[in-house]
């Protein structure tokens, strides 16, 4: 069975920390808040329930949410939720908490503008494309995908027919 998927926008309490792994694997935490806002009856706005939960993320996804947010950005956000188990300090027993295994975070442009810039690649289909272009390059002759059709260029135009 797998773990229940969350996705929503929210706030990070705090700028995120990383560290790496022994293997050198960067890993980034992040706190995050969702809140319910909702106006009264005067038509104010009123902050409701708040739940704080703390999302991870690995590699390269946490090389460039680390570089990329501070504290107070709003985020969206998409990951499996999870318990965290540990045994308190005090003697206390065991604690939990839910965090949440993050698969994307992006900016959102509801209160922020936010400017993306493609992140150099490395294996992969990564390997095609030149640093900062949209572009893929092709296999040249031997690639039947890497031809320009045999139609095109006799006679026809590239304009668009309307």
């Amino acid at each position: 069975m797998s773990l229940p998927n969350l996705s929503g926008t929210g706030r990070l309490t705090a700028d995120p920390e990383i560290r790496y792994s022994g293997s050198g694997k960067a890993v980034a935490t992040l706190s995050l808040a969702f809140n319910a806002r909702k106006r009264d009856d005067s038509g104010n706005w009123v902050d409701g329930d708040t739940f704080y939960i703390r999302g991870t993320a690995f590699g390269r996804l946490a090389e460039n949410a680390a570089e990329s947010f501070r504290k107070g950005h709003e985020v969206v956000v998409s990951g499996r939720l999870k318990t965290d188990q540990w045994d308190d300090k005090n003697g206390g027993g065991k604690r939990s908490a839910p965090s949440l295994l993050l698969d994307s975070v992006g900016g959102s442009c509801g209160l922020d503008t936010v400017t993306v810039n493609r992140a150099e690649r490395s294996g992969g289909f990564g390997d095609r494309r030149p640093a900062g272009t949209d572009q893929i390059q092709t296999g040249g002759a031997d690639d039947p995908w890497g031809a320009q059709p045999a139609n095109v260029g006799a006679g026809q135009s590239d304009e668009i027919p309307f």
